[in-house]
């Protein structure tokens, strides 16, 4: 192993071992802290310095998207309008490795005059704004992972993951849910899972429906053609069970000579894995997955076929 990434290990063994040494400094303030943000009736306001603003923009962008309000106000900005963004139902995150530094003990002061709750982040519990904090966290670190130990590393590594420590004990409590994630990410994939219907992007045109009792010669035309690799098996609107690809070719290896004498009925699956219309793509995917199928029979709310959808149909 070259000595380059004999650096790039040693960077991120210190910065794993600051991580963990974050689980010791937890205490009740996290707790309080948990339970401010859920009881707040405004948004969560995150400010930094430096490299602390570039963490705290971070954290402010994970926890608007795992259902807390929030945003970042760069303090600098504050003493030129913009400390009217924030209201006295607001809650201030203020983040500071030194926990010293000029910009955000200027800004304190207005936080505490107008009765705001303020949450400090710092290296240094007994810094003067650990001091005028409602609850104070802990990311006390013993040396950055910069060979020099000067550049913000381990300490801004330690920032961001107990951002994210904070963010996934708002989602436990509030009992964040998929479906609720994918409404704030509408845009992404996950959210189109999400939120797709599978009637939205179901086959439901020119259904490859045979009778039961056609023979499995004819059978396999229909399957062909109707390129999803099955059939479905319907009498008098009523469906009796489906025909694949596969089982076409078991019966072919089976019956040998006596194939073309089998109809579709004694081949099929009389109990198909069917789903509603209204049904989420993600849930298609749970079932496909736990029965190992490729494709799910669609109804409507009388128990209709109403179509087919496949694997590739989910892959939106």
């Amino acid at each position: 192993m070259s000595q380059i990434r004999d650096w790039a290990v040693k960077c991120l063994q210190d910065e794993s071992v600051a991580l963990l040494e974050l689980i010791p400094q937890l205490t009740d303030d996290f707790d309080r802290a948990v339970e401010l943000i859920f009881q707040c009736k405004g948004r969560l306001i995150v400010t930094g310095v430096g490299k602390s603003g570039h963490i705290g923009a971070k954290i402010a962008a994970t926890l608007a998207s795992t259902g807390t309000p929030s945003f970042f106000v760069n303090p600098l900005d504050v003493f030129h309008g913009d400390l009217g963004m924030i209201t006295s139902q607001d809650i201030v995150l203020v983040i500071s490795h030194s926990g010293q530094t000029d910009e955000l003990l200027r800004f304190i002061p207005y936080l505490m005059e107008r009765k705001i709750v303020i949450i400090g982040m710092t290296g240094n519990p007994k810094s003067l704004i650990a001091e005028y904090s409602t609850c104070h966290l802990s990311v006390a670190v013993k040396r950055e992972a910069c060979p020099l130990n000067l550049a913000p590393t381990s300490s801004t590594t330690a920032s961001l993951a107990m951002g994210d420590a904070l963010a996934c004990a708002l989602m436990a409590v509030r009992h964040f849910e998929a479906k609720d994630f994918a409404r704030f990410h509408p845009g992404g994939s996950l959210g189109r899972r999400l939120l797709t219907r599978v009637k939205d992007v179901m086959h439901k045109e020119n259904l490859p429906v045979v009778p039961p009792e056609m023979n499995l010669g004819e059978a396999i035309i229909h399957i062909s053609d109707g390129k999803l690799g099955l059939a479905v098996a319907m009498r008098d609107e009523q469906i009796l069970g489906i025909v694949t690809d596969g089982d076409v070719r078991r019966a072919m290896q089976r019956s040998r000579s006596k194939f073309f004498e089998l109809s579709v009925e004694d081949i099929m699956t009389r109990t198909p894995k069917m789903v509603y219309g209204d049904a989420k793509i993600s849930e298609v995917e749970e079932m496909m997955n736990h029965y190992k199928i490729h494709s799910l029979l669609v109804l409507d709310d009388k128990e209709k076929l109403v179509g087919i959808i496949d694997y590739f149909n989910c892959m939106i």
